[in-house]
């Protein structure tokens, strides 16, 4: 089932509205999580926005509230989400950062006591579209083991890197495990075997079962213990910059809340060189033979892009079993 992007981002509006939202505040929430399912990421597009309601409700998701600035030294600035909206509290820092990267070539912003930002990438797209480089990552709660552990002690700490470009910008969009939670949940309710490898099930066996895979908790970082190592240290330099929550601190409350996060702006050089370089490594890279007959090679960010023009040419698909969840909300 597909429908209209306006029509998906009016029923987010008219929910948010209903939640005590302001205007601005549930227009910018719902075009954004609109705007993450036109791009394919139903996991925090409309998939996702029950669960966003629901965190509202308990109050663990404050509409009201706005970030404070707590401290500044040069181009580093640490604020303070004070639980608002994860998007609202994002779009706002990343405004921040590619305001400081404009007067001083690099900006950070550390944010504390946020929220669930629903598509990491959308404050990549973000920066890039504004033509800076931008960086931002994010804690989460424990649910991902330590390379040779069984339990999940690690946040699944998704990493953004964005690069500008003319031709289509690059927007590496990655979670720590080789499926994030949401795609796992995804392939489960589909009823779908994962195409590669995605953790472990109960007996501690490699499994394409995602259903397995939950159920035993044992999801596989990418790299094996590169990846694992790489969530250790963002959920440190997260937690060390913002002044924030770590993942062990996180997790004891048992809900995703007062996270935090990091972002990152750098001013580029605008010049031929820059451009012709930027061509130079994308153009190289898809000189590689396809693995399979027909197949293709694509850098981060460009099947976004297809997928964006197919979803508002033709409308965006929907689980229809959630659409008509938001329908009744």
């Amino acid at each position: 089932m597909r429908i209209p992007f306006n029509k998906l981002q009016s029923e987010f509006k008219r929910v948010l509205l209903s939640l005590n939202f302001t205007e601005e505040k549930a227009n910018l929430c719902a075009t954004i999580f609109a705007e993450n399912s036109r791009d394919g990421v139903y996991t925090h597009g409309l998939n996702r926005f029950p669960v966003f309601v629901e965190f509202v409700k308990d109050g663990l998701v404050k509409p009201e509230a706005a970030p404070t600035k707590e401290n500044a030294c040069g181009a580093l600035e640490q604020w303070n989400g004070n639980l608002g909206p994860g998007i609202l509290n994002a779009r706002f820092c990343m405004d921040r950062a590619m305001e400081l990267a404009k007067g001083n070539g690099i900006g950070c912003v550390a944010l504390k006591n946020t929220n669930h930002w629903m598509r990491a990438g959308a404050y990549g797209w973000q920066a890039a579209e504004a033509g800076l480089i931008g960086i931002c990552f994010t804690n989460t709660i424990a649910n991902l083991p330590p390379w040779g552990g069984i339990d999940p002690r690690l946040g699944n700490n998704p990493l953004v890197i964005a690069v500008p470009r003319k031709g289509g910008h690059v927007v590496l969009d990655m979670a720590i495990s080789q499926y994030s939670v949401g795609k796992l949940n995804q392939y489960k309710n589909n009823n779908e075997k994962l195409p590669l490898p995605g953790g472990y099930d109960d007996e501690g066996n490699l499994s394409t079962d995602a259903a397995e895979i939950l159920e035993s908790k044992r999801l596989l970082p990418v790299g094996f213990w590169k990846g694992s190592g790489l969530s250790l240290v963002l959920d440190l330099l997260a937690t060390v910059l913002s002044q924030g929550n770590s993942t062990a601190k996180i997790t004891q409350s048992e809900k995703e809340s007062g996270v935090a996060q990091v972002f990152i702006c750098i001013k580029p050089e605008s010049n031929t060189y820059t451009e012709q370089v930027i061509e130079e490594i994308i153009s190289y890279t898809k000189t590689s033979r396809p693995e399979c007959e027909g197949g293709a090679i694509s850098y981060p960010g460009e099947n976004t892009l297809r997928t964006r023009e197919k979803s508002l040419k033709e409308g965006i698909l929907v689980d229809e079993r959630i659409w008509e969840r938001v329908l009744g909300l």
